[in-house]
């Protein structure tokens, strides 16, 4: 079980769209238009666009930096290798801390769909369960991860046939005022943005994938395309479905699409669905972050140990195992609803290193054009200090523990 053992190449383009998109139509498809609509009302649907624009930068510069460097880790590996150590560190430790909140934060969610009085012990459950499908190789988290990502999609047909049908309380004029206004728009694209931010479990999981300069590419761009989609039908169907100012003030908007219809008996099936949609999601995330801390620990700024791969079904056992007991920890001392909100900071600076990393490739193909890359990184930025102050403030703490503790490392081993 040689630490620098090499992870194996078992994964198809169907395996790595579906990884993608499982990531993308997580819990966020479920509940993010509320919020969304709260902030931009009627602009709700400029706002999705505004976000697809994003994400597009974002994803031409991480499939580009993936088929260059096929190998885990993603923009922790792109940002050292396009642009020194210390980028890549703030991306790969961000990434690490803020999505292992994230992975709680999905959890405990899942555990409150389930059974509210026990949603904790069952987030811990969930959580050691899809660990252990995750030690038994990256081809049984990709099937899994199809078998949900199925549930998830038939869910919101279901979902978007109700608010077809109808009746259509919007046209009613029933419910609270219209909430929002185009002042909004802003930061609900950034809402929106971290719902289908997902398509960098792809680049994670480079040195798993088959021909990767081909499929990487080809299954990050499809599984943006299908999310987007997926989230610009929703969002035009619940607008049309539902008065502007239910939709802002529901805790559960699908849920409320489908009660508020000739559907409406078929109300548990979007809970089941949402259900599954935290699972899948919490399966990619944990995946992910695995990986990048693998190549974290290969290049020493995370202890050496994480970088162990083994098993016969090659896995990086000990950094799949620190990620679940982190993220125990997490559920069983902390209020993880209030620790998850700096991890959308930590997202944007992410992708920012990304854009960064991948302007300075020689070539750049004709959907990618480098000004893309310009775009891409100053749409992060922009959105990331739009957030809440506690958001920057509070990632920004965690980005300056981790560069003073790697300062002190470099020094003692100097």
């Amino acid at each position: 079980m040689s630490p620098h053992r090499q992870l194996q190449r078992r994964l198809g383009a169907i395996d790595a769209t579906a990884i993608g998109l499982g990531s993308m139509l997580g819990a966020g498809v479920f509940v993010v238009f509320a919020p969304a609509a709260s902030l931009a009302g009627n602009y709700l649907i400029l706002a999705v666009l505004l976000a697809g624009a994003v994400a597009y930068c974002n994803a031409v510069a991480s499939a580009e930096l993936a088929a260059t460097y096929p190998a885990s880790g993603g923009t922790y590996v792109y940002g050292r290798k396009r642009l020194g150590e210390w980028p890549g560190f703030l991306a790969g430790w961000g990434f690490v801390t803020g999505k292992t909140a994230s992975c709680a934060a999905m959890a405990l969610t899942f555990g409150h769909y389930v059974a509210p009085s026990y949603a904790v012990p069952i987030a811990i459950a969930a959580v050691i369960a899809l660990t252990v499908v995750n030690l038994f190789g990256i081809t049984r988290t990709a099937f899994l991860t199809k078998i949900l990502l199925g549930i998830v999609v038939a869910t919101l047909a279901f979902v978007g046939a109700a608010a077809v049908m109808g009746p259509h309380p919007a046209g009613t004029g029933a419910g609270p005022a219209t909430a929002g206004g185009p002042g909004g728009v802003l930061p609900a694209a950034g809402l929106m943005f971290f719902a289908f931010a997902g398509y960098a479990r792809i680049a994670t999981l480079g040195e798993e994938v088959k021909d990767p300069a081909r499929t990487i590419p080809r299954a990050i761009l499809g599984a943006l395309a299908g999310a987007f989609a997926i989230y610009l039908a929703m969002a035009v169907l619940l607008l049309n479905h539902l008065p502007d100012g239910q939709l802002a003030a529901s805790t559960a908007p699908l849920l409320d699409a489908v009660v508020n219809s000739r559907l409406g008996a078929g109300a548990p099936l979007v809970q089941a669905g949402a259900a599954a949609a935290c699972l899948g999601a919490l399966l990619a995330l944990i995946t992910g972050i695995g990986r990048t801390a693998l190549a974290m620990a290969r290049e020493r700024d995370l202890p050496g140990p994480l970088a162990r791969v083994g098993g016969k079904h090659t896995v990086p056992y000990v950094a799949e195992l620190t990620v679940a007991a982190a993220v125990v920890l997490l559920l069983l001392t902390t209020d993880v609803m209030t620790v998850v909100g700096f991890s959308s900071f930590g997202v944007l600076i992410y992708y920012a290193v990304a854009n960064a990393a991948a302007y300075t490739l020689e070539a750049h193909p004709a959907h990618a054009p480098r000004w893309l890359n310009v775009v891409g990184f100053f749409s992060c930025l922009l959105l990331a200090f739009t957030l809440p102050a506690v958001s920057v403030l509070g990632m920004a703490a965690v980005l300056a523990a981790g560069a003073a503790g790697r300062f002190l490392v470099l020094r003692l081993r100097r």
